[in-house]
C-alpha cells in the first residue's frame, strides 16, 4: 500500500467504516497515477469486505483535499515525446484517473466526500463522485484548466451540464473560485457541515444499526450535522451574481461570449476575478469549452468518460497543454505563448481533431 493513500477499517456496533486518507499534503494532495492505483486497492478491500458499511474520503489536515492531478509529471512526459505521438505516461494517468472516478461514481457502498480546504481539477473529480459529497467552511472548489491549456475534464461535461443554466460554461472559460454555498448551488456538494463536526459524524456512523438502506442511512447521519451548521454557511457568490452570469453568456456563440467576457465591465469583486482567469486563458481551451458542454448534452457518464479521454490525450499530445503547465509551474513566468492568440484563428477542423480517437481500440472500452 502507498504512503501517499493511508487505508484504515473502524469498527463499529453493527457495522465498520473505512477511511481512505489522501497524505500528500505538501503538494496538496494533487493524485499521481502511484496514488490512483493505491484508491483502487482501497476500493477492492472495501467491496470484498461486507462489515464494511460504507467509506470516508478525506485528506491529512492541511489546505487541500486535493488540488487537482499533477501535472508536472504529465508535462514531463509530454516532453520526452514526439510531437504527434502519444505521451504514454499522460495517456496511462488519464486513463486510470477517469477509471477510478468512474468507479466512485457507480460504487454500491456509500461513500462521504470531506471535501475541506482546496478542492480543484482531480479533486473535484473525487469529490464529485462520492454519494455523499460534504464541503466545509473551509471549502475552495474550482476548475482552472482554462490557465494551463487543458479544459475541465473528470467528468466535467457531465456535471457542468446538470448546473443551473450557463453556471457550467461561465466555470469552465474562467476557473472561477466556488465556496461551499456555491458548490452546494451548483450542484457539485451536497451537504455543507462545520469541521467541528467530523470526529462526531464519524461517531453517529460507528453507532448506526443498518438498515437495508444503508444510503439513506449515511444522509441520516449527515443531515444532523448539517442542520447545526447551516447558519455559518457563506453567502453564495454564483447565486448573487447569477442574472450577470446569463448575460455574459446571451447569444449563444462561442464568439459572442468571449467578446462578453473580454469587455466586462465587472459589477462584483467575485465576477472581476474570474474576468482575469478568463483573460489568462488559452484561447483553444475556450473552444473545447464551449464543444464539450454542447457535445454532452445527452451523453451518459460513461461516454463523457470515453470522449474526455480522447480530448485529454489530445491535449497531450498538442503544444498548448505543455506550454501552460510550463509558464504557471515549470519556469513560473506567467507568460504562455498559446497556438493561437484569438478564437477566430481556430477552425473547425482543429477542433474536431480533439475529438478523435488516437487509439484502434479505446483504453475504457471495457470500463
Amino acid at each position: 500500500m502507498s504512503e501517499l493513500v493511508l487505508f484504515e477499517t473502524i469498527k463499529g456496533e453493527h457495522g465498520n467504516i473505512a477511511t481512505i486518507t489522501l497524505n500528500k499534503p505538501k503538494a496538496l494532495n494533487a493524485i499521481n497515477i502511484e496514488m490512483i492505483d493505491a484508491m483502487q486497492d482501497c476500493l477492492d478491500k472495501v467491496e470484498q469486505d461486507d462489515a464494511i458499511k460504507c467509506v470516508m474520503i478525506s485528506s491529512v489536515e492541511g489546505k487541500a483535499f486535493c488540488a487537482g492531478g499533477d501535472v508536472v509529471g504529465l508535462y514531463h512526459s509530454m516532453q520526452e515525446t514526439a510531437q504527434g505521438d502519444i505521451p504514454k505516461v499522460a495517456s496511462s494517468f488519464f486513463t486510470k484517473e477517469y477509471k477510478l472516478d468512474y468507479r466512485l461514481h457507480t460504487f454500491s457502498k456509500p461513500i462521504i466526500g470531506w471535501g475541506d480546504g482546496i478542492v480543484m481539477g482531480g479533486g473535484i473529480g473525487i469529490l464529485g463522485a462520492c454519494s455523499h459529497r460534504i464541503v466545509t467552511e473551509k471549502s475552495m472548489l474550482a476548475m482552472p484548466e482554462v490557465t494551463i491549456g487543458l479544459y475541465p475534464d473528470v467528468a466535467a461535461s457531465w456535471f457542468f451540464n446538470r448546473m443551473p443554466a450557463n453556471i457550467g460554461m461561465y466555470l469552465g472559460l474562467t476557473g472561477s473560485r466556488l465556496n461551499a454555498s456555491d458548490a452546494l448551488f451548483c450542484k457539485l456538494a451536497d451537504f455543507f457541515v462545520l469541521n467541528e463536526y467530523k470526529d462526531e459524524l464519524m461517531e453517529d456512523l460507528l453507532e448506526i444499526n443498518w438498515s437495508d438502506d444503508v444510503h439513506a442511512d449515511v444522509h441520516s447521519a449527515i443531515l444532523t450535522h448539517a442542520d447545526f451548521s447551516q447558519d455559518e454557511a457563506p453567502i453564495s457568490n454564483v447565486r448573487d451574481n447569477y442574472d450577470d452570469i446569463q448575460e455574459l453568456l446571451e447569444g449563444g456563440s462561442l464568439k459572442s461570449v468571449v467578446d462578453n467576457l473580454t469587455n466586462l465591465e465587472p459589477q462584483s469583486k467575485w465576477l472581476g476575478f474570474g474576468q482575469k482567469g478568463f483573460l489568462k486563458g488559452c484561447p483553444v481551451t475556450y473552444a473545447l469549452v464551449f464543444e464539450q458542454i454542447n457535445r454532452a448534452k445527452h451523453m451518459s457518464l460513461k461516454q463523457v468518460f470515453d470522449m474526455e479521454l480522447i480530448m485529454s490525450t489530445r491535449c497531450a499530445m498538442n503544444p498548448d497543454l505543455a506550454e501552460g503547465i510550463r509558464a504557471l509551474l515549470i519556469d513560473k513566468d506567467g507568460q504562455p505563448q498559446w497556438s493561437v492568440q484569438s478564437v477566430d484563428e481556430i477552425t473547425k477542423e482543429q477542433i474536431e481533431e480533439y475529438f478523435i480517437s488516437p487509439w484502434d481500440k479505446h483504453p475504457l472500452a471495457e470500463m
